[in-house]
């Protein structure tokens, strides 16, 4: 049976700044304003270099994300996407075209 293997966290501290941005921009009173913004910009909620790249996640994530190494990017890019699974299904809903995989 296949396990990924577990890699740890290069950058602590950057990290966690990217990691406490994205719990903000997932916490309850903001989920929705997000998703509001990535229908504006034209973004899918998977897009998640796009989204990072137009600052949607705070103005200063951007280059905290691209000052961690590749084995944490893809820490991050993999919260963000468990994250944008776990939002509410009637969010889900409303927002069916940044959920959209087209």
């Amino acid at each position: 049976m296949f396990e990924q293997a577990v890699l740890p966290i290069q950058d602590e501290a950057t990290f966690g700044k990217v990691r406490a941005s994205l719990d903000r921009t997932f916490s309850s009173p903001q989920i929705a304003n997000f998703l509001k913004q990535l229908q504006r910009n034209r973004l899918r909620a998977r897009q998640f270099e796009a989204i990072v790249a137009s600052g949607l996640l705070g103005a200063e994530t951007s280059g905290h994300y691209a000052a961690l190494g590749d084995s944490d990017r893809g820490h991050v890019r993999e919260q963000y996407l468990s994250m944008v699974e776990q939002v509410a299904p009637e969010l889900r809903a409303k927002f069916l075209k940044v959920y959209a995989y087209y």
